[in-house]
């Protein structure tokens, strides 16, 4: 028979009881720390980052930009999902002092601690500077003020500085010297000096070596072999018979010759409609117009591809002194060696121009 004692019986209850009390504690505490460890997730681990459709934006933040400009610009972009938890890791993660202007890449599905990691150290994403086919300094700064921050203005500015281009050994005339059409690797917020310098070194490492013995060779001065190119630039958009129309120039020059380059011509008179020049046009006083002027003009009329530069450090040697377009109209050249011939060549393309109604 079993015995039941009142006193086990009661102390039993109370050891019952105080295991619940236990159990409801920990299991508050196990929720509240779970929801605490949910909203830590939902605001530092949680993607709050999205995108249309799923691709990448690439956003640019000013310099001089404070974390309110940072925000307005993501905002815009209907970027950030949950802007309150972004804020909040923001701050604790210190990025209002530490916002840095540049270029930044957004992806779809980043966290509020991946996003503000790569805005606060600055992670940008490089820009592919382009710039060719430009005629002037100020054509090239209103290109690449479109793709770096610095503003046109402040390129010209210093392009214009006598100043400054004398401490980099150009002036005036040849300050487009120091541009070499290409594809450069740079960061977004690139300032106008920045830019410049970077240009410069570009310079110097393009002509360093062969080059510019080739130049030497040829007794030019690295200025007057990108003006030579220029011309040749403006004559042809042929790589192939670029070296040959070199050739015609420099057996000018050597003969004593004036160059009469009609790209010279339309230069010195900044008029670029001009399909056809004419005795009135050659006329112009200018120090650039070449059948007027003897040598070379005193700097480039346009800023030359790497095609036309080394097509006049290798260009083609032959007895060639004139050459003229073609009637058939396909941007190639006939060549002669004597005036004769040329007047020939020359009378079938007016012919074909008068036919086409090009009478300027």
């Amino acid at each position: 028979m079993a015995y039941y004692h009142p006193r086990y019986g009661t102390h039993k209850k109370k050891n019952g009881k105080k295991k619940k009390i236990i159990f409801t504690i920990l299991l508050i505490l196990f929720l509240a720390i779970a929801g605490s460890a949910y909203v830590l997730y939902s605001i530092v681990l949680k993607p709050n980052v999205w995108t249309p459709n799923n691709e990448a934006v690439a956003i640019t933040i000013p310099t001089g930009s404070d974390f309110e400009d940072a925000k307005r610009i993501l905002y815009a972009k209907g970027l950030v999902v949950n802007r309150k938890y972004f804020e909040w890791w923001a701050e604790k993660k210190k990025y209002p002092q530490l916002v840095k202007p540049g270029k930044y890449l957004i992806k779809s599905g980043m966290s509020n601690n991946q996003l503000i990691n790569m805005l606060r150290s600055g992670e940008q994403v490089p820009v592919q500077l382009i710039f060719n086919n430009v005629r002037d300094i100020y054509q090239m700064a209103q290109k690449v003020s479109q793709q770096i921050e610095a503003d046109s203005a402040s390129i010209v500015g210093l392009l214009t500085d006598s100043t400054y281009l004398t401490l980099i050994g150009m002036n005036a005339e040849t300050a487009s010297v120091l541009f070499i059409p290409n594809t450069y690797e740079m960061f977004w917020n690139t300032s106008a000096e920045g830019f410049v310098k970077r240009m410069h070194e570009e310079y110097i490492k393009f002509w360093s070596g062969n080059r510019t013995e080739k130049a030497r060779l040829m007794n030019l001065t690295i200025p007057q072999v990108v003006t030579l190119a220029s011309i040749v630039e403006k004559e042809t958009n042929k790589d192939d018979e670029k070296p040959q129309i070199a050739g015609v120039y420099i057996n000018r020059l050597k003969a004593g010759w004036r160059l009469q380059a009609d790209p010279t011509v339309i230069y010195a008179l900044n008029d670029y409609s001009i399909k056809r020049v004419l005795n009135k046009h050659k006329e112009v006083k200018s120090p650039y117009n070449t059948y007027l002027v003897a040598g070379l003009p005193p700097g480039p009329i346009c800023i030359p591809s790497i095609t036309s530069v080394d097509a006049v450090l290798n260009y083609s040697h032959h007895n060639y002194l004139f050459f003229c377009a073609k009637d058939d109209f396909s941007g190639y050249h006939v060549f002669a060696s004597t005036n004769r011939q040329h007047a020939k060549n020359a009378k079938k393309y007016q012919a074909a121009l008068n036919k086409m109604s090009v009478y300027k």
